[in-house]
């Protein structure tokens, strides 16, 4: 008897809960990963060992602690949690941003000219480079709501093709700078550098920069924005029901331009962020980072919610800053991109477990009421 309660409190738990979905699914992406690694004849304790390292900075094999290894990791989070941010942000109003690359890549790209071009003033140099980045993926999000909410548009199609267009806008951009070759342009002014000293001296040399700061208070800024005023309630609603809200005085046109306008700011910051934090020079861009497409996965994993999209991006950087370490203890690199495939799939197919526990619960209602019929009836 103990044994079916306990059971059904765990269907309980994974029907009312996201957040426990999301948990088993991570799991469970862990655990094929960790089959699939024995499949190749590899120890998947070596997987887990890099995954410690990279989280605490302690070296198992050499019992070695090295905090630089847990900067790095942060500083990795930063772009995932930042478009995961941008795609929450959408996700919640209704929509699908795929184009938080393309925001990202904009957002890069202005960061890097204003660092290369602007003036050269302590700390006025770099915050003047984070605003142009934050703006201009903004208006490059904002776009595509306009388009969308005017003229019905579908943000899918326009958001990618606007991601092919910001690429080849930035080289072109980057490229007509003087000094640029075809793979980088000179090294940026100090100023314009979002590394510290202090940030340095405390992580041992990692590249953790002020982005962990600026990750962290748009975070708060998605929350109190989204969950605390009449903005946030106005995008909600829209995500619910357009009718309803319209029908509830709600302008959608309005949200749904403020809604992509927002989650590019969000990748623009991203863009921003990776551009000045974790180069000392200009990019030309030969293909796409990825971070915007990635970022789908964070808020997926993340359930479009500010502290899941923030813990969700720091499992998928602690992944990405384990690559290394994984291909020094022979574990092929490629794992860690099949353990986030996995997981999306899995999220992806959240859906239908929720239907199956769904009608398992009310399969087991009706053989309950059927037993009681029957007793009465006695």
């Amino acid at each position: 008897m103990k044994s079916k309660e306990k059971k059904k409190n765990i269907s309980d738990l994974l029907l009312q809960s996201d957040g426990a979905v999301s948990v088993l699914v991570v799991l469970l992406g862990f655990l094929c990963g960790t089959i699939l690694i024995l499949a190749v004849g590899r120890n998947p304790m070596n997987m887990y060992k890099s995954i410690f390292q990279s989280l605490t900075g302690y070296n198992i094999d050499r019992g070695v602690w090295n905090i630089r290894y847990v900067g790095e990791w942060l500083n990795l989070s930063v772009p995932y949690i930042l478009c995961g941010l941008a795609m929450a942000f959408a996700a919640r109003t209704g929509l699908f941003n795929i184009g938080g690359e393309g925001q990202y890549i904009v957002g890069l790209t202005v960061a890097q000219v204003i660092a290369l071009l602007g003036p050269e003033i302590p700390v006025l140099h770099w915050v003047i480079a984070i605003i142009g980045a934050i703006a201009i993926g903004a208006v490059w999000g904002g776009i595509v709501g306009f388009l969308k909410a005017k003229y019905e548009v579908s943000e899918v199609v326009a958001t990618i093709m606007l991601n092919y267009i910001a690429l080849y806008l930035s080289r072109i951009v980057i490229m007509a700078i003087p000094g640029t070759n075809t793979y980088k342009t000179v090294d940026f002014p100090v100023t314009a550098s979002l590394r510290v000293d202090f940030l340095s001296v405390i992580t041992n040399g990692s590249t953790l920069n002020l982005g962990i700061f600026l990750a962290v208070i748009a975070v708060i800024i998605y929350w109190f924005l989204m969950e605390k005023t009449n903005v946030g309630f106005g995008l909600r609603a829209t995500g619910f029901n357009k009718e309803a809200a319209r029908y509830g005085g709600i302008s959608v046109v309005t949200s749904v331009v403020i809604s992509m306008a927002v989650a590019g700011a969000f990748a623009g910051l991203g863009g921003g962020v990776v551009a000045l934090g974790s180069f000392r020079y200009g990019r030309v861009l030969s293909g796409m980072d990825n971070y915007g497409f990635t970022g789908i996965a964070v808020a997926l994993v993340g359930n479009n919610t500010a502290i899941g999209t923030l813990l969700s991006g720091l499992l998928f950087g602690l992944l990405a800053a384990a690559q290394p370490l994984m291909q020094s203890r022979q574990i092929p690199k490629e794992i860690t991109f099949i353990i986030q495939g996995l997981i999306v799939v899995f999220i992806a197919i959240r859906s239908g477990l929720r239907i199956y526990l769904n009608w398992r619960a009310k399969k087991a209602l009706e053989k309950q009421v059927l037993a009681e019929n029957l007793e009465g009836g006695k």
